[in-house]
């Protein structure tokens, strides 16, 4: 079982930048894919960022070159920062584990990002 707490969201002003941080208890943190998903209202989640237990990272369209995802294995914990920020960046962004060789993943009870115009 791994369990996952999100910290770092708020309120930010269009342009801005905020960084996300998510700590994981249980073990394997190391060989999991960690990933950062948000979810609008009225809106189904979608996945923003993963990266690999390698150091790999994958990006969704619309936050490529604006957000970057990286993990510290030694502290058990994977960040999001967050730059130019637009307004339809506003969601509730979860923090993601996978399953060591699966495909099914945990979720985090979400962070609030709040973006005014």
């Amino acid at each position: 079982q791994v369990q996952l707490v999100e910290s770092g969201g708020g309120l930010v002003q269009a342009g801005g930048s905020l960084r996300l941080s998510c700590v994981a208890s249980g073990s394997s943190f190391s060989r999991r894919t960690m990933g950062w998903y948000r979810q609008a209202p009225g809106k189904e989640r979608e996945r923003v960022a993963f990266i690999s237990s390698g150091g790999g990272t994958s990006y969704a369209d619309s936050v490529k070159g604006r957000f970057t995802i990286s993990r510290d294995n030694a502290k058990n914990t994977v960040h999001l920062q967050m730059n130019k920020l637009k307004p339809e960046d506003a969601a509730v962004y979860y923090c993601a584990a996978w399953v060591v060789g699966g495909t099914a993943r945990y979720f985090g009870q979400g962070t609030q990002v709040t973006v005014s115009s």
